[in-house]
């Protein structure tokens, strides 16, 4: 008898253990599925009352330009009918962020129309802080050099990207000093010179004139900068004290030039008739007759 009680004892232990097992399994089920829950959003359809999606998105990847990655979403339908409800299909698809492409300007654009072309929030906060501090693109491939813009995100946009080039007749001296090489000395100078023309610059070239500003300089901003709406300058009709302020002129050229005019018949005023009478010297009046002039 005292044998028999022996053999049971083991095989009790043995079944509690089992047992105790099994509920530490269902207990740590129970807690995977509580934490995975907390972890996920429930979006319910309104036109699919028996229908719950399950949405958890993984984060893209931080600097990437990269849209959004893989999103499990898992389909359940519920039977409101009765107590029990029975997952029906559980699926794994992609949840990527829409990206667009449309022409934009990367020093004006908002971060919101930033966020449209596909970078996240925290990528188009770093190109406007970038901007703020006084940051700008004057060429397509500064922004292509941003830390925030991957060279995928750089492919798509390239021809999408617009950045205006600098009026010398319409810039302020503040536009100026966004070109490379030119701070506020040469801008305040561009401006000052643009006067002395009369009001306005009739070809880029002539940036160098100014005080060093060498064809190396010049070819820096070369492509960045144009010229429209010059004015015609009024070389037959202006007084000479006026005619005198003019860079090409200057004041014995500008004597001359109201003495040729009264001596010379309208159809005689040419540039090349005032260098032809000595009035203008030859380099002087090769500038000035690149320059847009008012028809007598």
């Amino acid at each position: 008898m005292d044998r028999k009680k022996n053999d049971k004892g083991p095989g009790a232990a043995f079944r509690t253990g089992v047992i105790a097992i099994a509920f530490l399994a269902m207990g740590f089920q129970t807690a995977l599925f509580l934490h995975k829950a907390a972890a996920v959003k429930i979006e319910v359809m309104k036109d699919r009352p028996d229908t719950v999606y399950i949405i958890e998105s993984r984060p893209s990847v931080p600097g990437s330009g990269a849209p959004a990655g893989k999103a499990d979403v898992r389909t359940v339908r519920k039977n409101y009918g009765s107590r029990s409800s029975t997952a029906t299909n559980i699926r794994s698809e992609y949840a990527p962020r829409t990206c667009e492409s449309f022409p934009f300007n990367p020093n004006t654009i908002s971060t919101e129309d930033l966020q449209r072309l596909g970078f996240s929030e925290k990528q188009a906060q770093a190109i406007d802080n970038y901007r703020k501090k006084g940051g700008h693109f004057s060429r397509k491939e500064d922004f292509a050099r941003s830390y925030v813009v991957a060279d995928s995100v750089y492919k798509r946009l390239e021809p999408y990207i617009d950045i205006p080039k600098i009026d010398l007749n319409k810039a302020d001296s503040a536009a100026f000093e966004t070109l490379p090489g030119i701070g506020p000395f040469y801008a305040a100078k561009i401006v000052e010179y643009r006067d002395k023309l009369g009001g306005s610059y009739s070809y880029p070239e002539q940036l160098m004139d100014l005080y060093r500003f060498d064809r190396e300089k010049f070819d820096k901003v070369s492509d960045l900068v144009t010229v429209t709406g010059a004015k015609p300058y009024r070389l037959w009709t202006l007084p000479e004290d006026s005619l005198a302020m003019h860079p090409y002129i200057r004041k014995y050229a500008a004597h001359g030039i109201v003495l040729y005019r009264n001596n010379h018949s309208p159809s005689q005023w040419t540039v090349k008739g005032l260098e032809e009478a000595g009035v203008l010297r030859s380099e002087d009046a090769g500038k000035l007759g690149k320059c847009v002039i008012a028809t007598p």
